[in-house]
């Protein structure tokens, strides 16, 4: 009698709830896009304040389209009869423009070159560059020094064979 109350393993069934399934599917298969309940109330509060924000922007946006057309119909006699000098002016004015900035371009060029020629330099020897420019010129002076002591030996010996050759007798 106590084994009543509560269902048995082989007595719980599951199925698919079949009219659900119905009302989610509309024209034959395809998933409805509405939600099945109503908007929720942030969301009615959200819609009636935006409204008139967006209401009020749109004419703001209109009003200004209105007055560009109206400042371009005033202003389109004068651009014909000024136009012998605002055609120069605005070919001036645009070369200027162009010169500064691509003069703008060189100059940042220039300066991300240096910046890349001074890493290199840091990344190879892993040192400054003042430092490693110091410790090129000691290397160059150490160098020429030997070289200059090589070719002194060379000329001592080259004269004293010319020495022994004509006189005939070692110095």
């Amino acid at each position: 009698m106590a084994d009543r109350g509560r269902p048995q393993p082989h007595q719980v069934q599951v199925h698919p709830n079949v009219h659900q399934q119905h009302r989610h599917d509309v024209g034959g298969g395809v998933k409805s896009l509405l939600p099945q309940k109503g908007p929720s109330t942030g969301q009615v509060l959200a819609v009636v304040t935006l409204l008139p924000v967006t209401g009020t922007l749109l004419g703001l946006a209109a009003l200004a389209l209105v007055g560009s057309f109206i400042g371009l119909a005033v202003a389109a006699p004068l651009f014909v009869i000024f136009s012998p000098v605002l055609v120069p002016a605005a070919i001036l004015v645009a070369g200027a423009v162009t010169a500064f900035l691509t003069s703008g371009a060189f100059g940042l060029t220039g300066l991300s070159s240096l910046t890349w020629v001074l890493n290199s330099f840091r990344q190879a020897t892993g040192q400054e560059p003042l430092e490693y420019a110091k410790q090129r010129v000691q290397e160059g002076t150490v160098y020429v020094g030997e070289k200059t002591k090589q070719v002194g030996e060379t000329i001592k010996s080259t004269a004293q064979e010319g020495v022994t050759t004509t006189t005939g007798r070692t110095a």
